[in-house]
């Protein structure tokens, strides 16, 4: 592969990138989305592979890509492993380029094998290529436990794909983006038939744009809740040190948690950075009578558990009616940060993670009930995982109208991540037609309807309380009812059918 291929597959990479979440204040607003620019960086991936002469030259193109594409999303992951977590920089930049070279390897196997199968088939290409690139999206997204973060479709939330949102999900926008983007690549190199056909997909995605937002709305509203989201900007170093940053979150949580006046006040995740039996005599208790007596509730999160137990990174929930606190414990853990895989204690043990080694709370744990609205706790990155929420909407009964998210992204400092989750939580909105609530330690603490709009949010790295009104949904989309029955197997059942014709096809 030559140099000059190489350096434009790496430039493609990093505006796929770039185009789920804007890294700078430059042109765009930082965490701005765009679409345009993820089906213009596919579409240069997929005219080099339609020059490619081999397999493995598709397979080393696709991978040089995806390294670039992976490694400039999260790069912000250096902030975490050498600012926070103690971790030599060039140690921290050696770990990053691996996992995303490894996580790489998805998409380089997928477009070997699209090689080929697509030879003397190229009308097959769009479609071939559509369902691999998905299958290594989801490859990427669940196996060893998962890291989907920024998968191209999050670049299309505010694009005329977000209208298949509530029918096939982020994974199934991915194969729409993937295939268009294959197709605008044969209309350039191949021949009129091809430009024919971009244009009636141009015209197509023209027409969803201009549809009226009513047509594809599942859900009705279930009411209305008032809430206060808390965004104590405890910085990250003294968050766990007993003198210093425990002191100040248990004290200003406190004062917040005593003087909010709305139905619901949610802390986020880790709000009390320490366990229920090294809190203040009498906090957690005082707390809870307050909200018992005022008819109102607050979650809060808060680690739980005892060594002979084992410790769970959850979210209590005290009942404006009075009571037991209900709780949530985390399901999908984090790597290295909250569970520690074999052999690898090691490296966890470099970092000084605090807390590192949870207990995995069960999946599609019950909702939390407020004054009518059937609340849905997820921690941290659990909203990157909508098959796992999906688990939650087997009946219409009982699905949750409302998300609460609450999360600690203070390890990754004021960068692009803070703006890469916000626009997960709207992917998740848009897929199941809920609104989510957010509270964070830094950011981004807000308000979205079940839309995927922001209607309210506090500034990043500040300190203080966001007071607005949400409003629950109630119905199923189709997204939520067969991704609550069968996960993403459809999705993988769908693109392997697709493998299976093309390999026949080639016979």
């Amino acid at each position: 592969m030559s140099l000059t291929r190489s350096l434009l597959l790496l430039l493609a990479g990093a505006l796929h990138a770039a185009s789920t979440g804007w890294p700078l204040d430059l042109g765009w607003p930082r965490g701005h989305t765009l679409w345009p620019m993820q089906l213009v960086a596919m579409a240069v991936l997929a005219a080099c592979l339609l020059r490619t002469r081999s397999a493995g030259q598709a397979f080393r193109s696709a991978w040089v890509f995806g390294t670039a594409y992976l490694a400039c999303t999260f790069w912000w992951l250096f902030v975490a492993m050498h600012t926070y977590g103690g971790l030599a920089a060039p140690l921290a930049v050696l770990a990053i380029l691996l996992l995303a070279a490894a996580l790489a390897l998805y998409f380089a196997l997928a477009c070997g094998l699209w090689w080929r199968l697509v030879q003397q088939r190229p009308a097959m290409s769009p479609l071939l290529f559509a369902a691999l690139w998905m299958m290594a999206e989801m490859a990427r997204g669940t196996w060893l436990t998962g890291f989907g973060w920024g998968a191209g479709g999050y670049a299309h939330l505010d694009g005329p794909l977000a209208f298949f949102a509530p029918w096939v999900g982020v994974y199934g926008i991915t194969a729409l983006a993937a295939g268009l983007a294959m197709a605008l690549a044969q209309s350039v190199f191949t021949s009129l038939q091809h430009r024919r056909l971009w244009g009636g997909v141009i015209l197509t995605l023209t027409a969803l744009m201009l549809l009226p937002s009513g047509v594809n709305q599942w859900t009705q509203s279930s009411g209305k809740l008032s809430v206060t989201l808390l965004q104590g900007n405890i910085p990250q170093n003294e968050k766990f040190e007993v003198g210093t940053g425990v002191q100040r979150a248990l004290q200003w949580y406190q004062s917040e948690l005593l003087a909010a006046r709305t139905a619901l006040v949610v802390a986020p995740e880790t709000a009390f950075p320490v366990l229920p039996q090294e809190l203040p005599a009498n906090y957690l208790e005082a707390l809870r009578d307050h909200f018992a007596d005022a008819g109102r509730s607050a979650i809060v999160g808060i680690p739980l558990g005892d060594d002979r137990q084992g410790y769970s990174n959850s979210v209590l929930a005290l009942p404006g009616a009075g009571g037991q606190a209900l709780r949530y414990d985390k399901h999908h853990l984090v790597p290295f940060g909250e569970f520690i895989p074999p052999m690898f204690r090691w490296f966890t043990a470099l970092m000084h993670i605090p807390l590192g080694d949870f207990n995995r709370g069960a999946l599609g744990q019950a909702s939390f009930e407020v004054q009518g609205q059937r609340l849905a706790p997820n921690i941290c990155y659990e909203d990157l995982f909508g098959e796992e929420l999906a688990a939650r909407f087997t009946g219409a009964a009982s699905a949750p109208t409302v998300f609460v998210n609450v999360s600690n992204l203070g390890w990754f400092g004021d960068t692009v991540a803070v703006d890469q989750h916000l626009s997960i939580s709207r992917m998740r909105a848009l897929e199941f037609q809920r609104p989510f609530v957010r509270a964070t330690n830094t950011g981004a603490t807000a308000i979205l309807d079940h839309q995927g709009h922001t209607t309210a949010a506090l500034p990043r790295m500040t300190a203080g309380a966001l007071v607005g009104e949400v409003q629950g949904r109630e119905g199923i989309t189709p997204f939520a009812w067969w991704a609550s029955r069968c996960g993403l197997w459809p999705l993988w059942l769908l693109g392997l059918a697709v493998v299976a014709w093309a390999w026949r096809r080639r016979a």
